[in-house]
């Protein structure tokens, strides 16, 4: 339990909080507001950020996709340098989030800024900047962390630096009211498996960690297994408090994380496009197993206080069943990947060095072949 923890991300939860972004960004800046697609403009919230930005100078970009890239970011950094822009504006969920940390750090780089994503350098200073959050999923307006795409090379990578750190983030949970049940799903089972990849790991000392963690786990359980309360204020409000909390960083202080199934996961998007939260579903429940040993006594402690029950290969299964129950397959073999998908996620893990995964640094290139071996059967 020795840790250091920092956050100044101020949060701003509730209906009609979009107006408040006022109190936060300085007077005479110069705004770059960004979004995803036109569906801010058809449920209301790209009227309240206009409204709320009418007395800034504020430009537009969007077009940001699902998993970011640099291509469409670098797009983005034109504008930035030519009105230059002194404050980033992120309208939206977790992709449009960490394209914007990305542009925020390339926007004070005189290099390629991929640069800070395959590790060659570390940022150093960044643009401030905000969020209205849209789809609860990823925790990325309240963490230092962003995962980018380049197209050009089939590479998905995450940087992290204290420099990307949010200034503020609304969190309205009445703009899910236009949510599809796919991103609605997908932010589950994300939060889900942002919080086993803190928790189920190796026993540690920390009731506060631990007992914060499965009290997220337990109020995520409870969300999926009431489904058809999705259009309920309570639910959405629920939802999007979880997802943050999953991946604000504190549950991950002062204990041993593990991540592979996130890295992993990474490589099937990038080469096959499988939604973030798809990517993690069919590998994590094949992991637990081939890890089995290592897992073992948390997975019992997740049985005890989260599921009550007592068997660790059963909390393999429940899992399994909750993403399974939502229409979220846990199969690889359910999506279109071609016969070389095994051959190509782990040559991408190869030339990313990432050949020891897992908190133990023990799931291996091999291992991840019968991981993935699994989700194909």
């Amino acid at each position: 339990m020795t840790f250091s923890y920092y956050n100044p991300t101020a949060i701003e939860f509730g209906a009609g909080k979009i107006s408040e972004i006022t109190k936060y960004i300085p007077k005479k800046s110069n705004v770059l507001f960004v979004y995803g697609g036109g569906s801010i403009k058809k449920n209301g919230i790209y009227q309240q950020v206009v409204e709320a930005l009418k007395n800034f100078n504020f430009f537009e970009f969007y077009g940001v996709e699902p998993n970011p890239s640099v291509e469409t970011m670098n797009k983005a950094l034109s504008i930035v340098k030519e009105e230059e822009i002194d404050y980033i504006l992120a309208v939206g969920g977790g992709s449009v989030i960490d394209g914007c940390k990305y542009l925020a750090a390339a926007a004070l780089y005189d290099g390629d800024a991929w640069d800070f994503l395959d590790g060659k350098k570390q940022v150093e200073k960044a643009l401030p900047i905000g969020v209205v959050l849209t789809l609860p999923a990823t925790g990325s307006e309240s963490n230092s962390l962003s995962v980018v795409s380049k197209k050009s090379t089939n590479d998905k990578r995450l940087f992290a630096s204290d420099f990307i750190h949010p200034k503020f983030a609304v969190l309205d949970p009445s703009v899910m009211s236009t949510l599809d049940d796919r991103q609605l799903k997908n932010g589950l089972v994300d939060a889900f498996v942002h919080t086993c990849e803190q928790y189920l790991t190796i026993p540690n000392n920390s009731l506060v960690h631990d007992g914060y963690s499965e009290t997220i786990l337990r109020g995520l359980t409870t969300l999926m297994n009431t489904w058809e309360n999705k259009d309920d204020s309570d639910w959405r409000d629920n939802l999007m408090l979880l997802a943050n909390q999953a991946l604000n960083g504190f549950i991950g202080c002062g204990v041993v994380q593990d991540w592979a199934t996130h890295f992993i996961g990474h490589e099937i998007t990038a080469y096959y496009g499988l939604d973030h939260a798809r990517s993690l579903a069919v590998v994590q429940p094949h992991l637990l197993r081939v890890m089995f040993e290592d897992k073992k006594d948390k997975l019992e402690q997740m049985g005890k206080n989260v599921f009550a029950i007592t068997d660790a290969n059963k909390v393999i299964d429940k899992i399994e069943s909750l993403y399974n129950n939502l229409g979220v397959s846990t199969k690889l073999s359910d999506y279109e990947v071609d016969d070389k998908v095994i051959e190509n996620i782990t040559e991408s893990l190869k030339k990313h060095q990432m050949l020891k995964l897992g908190e133990n640094q023990d799931i291996t290139i091999e291992k991840v072949k019968e991981i993935l071996q699994k989700s194909l059967a």
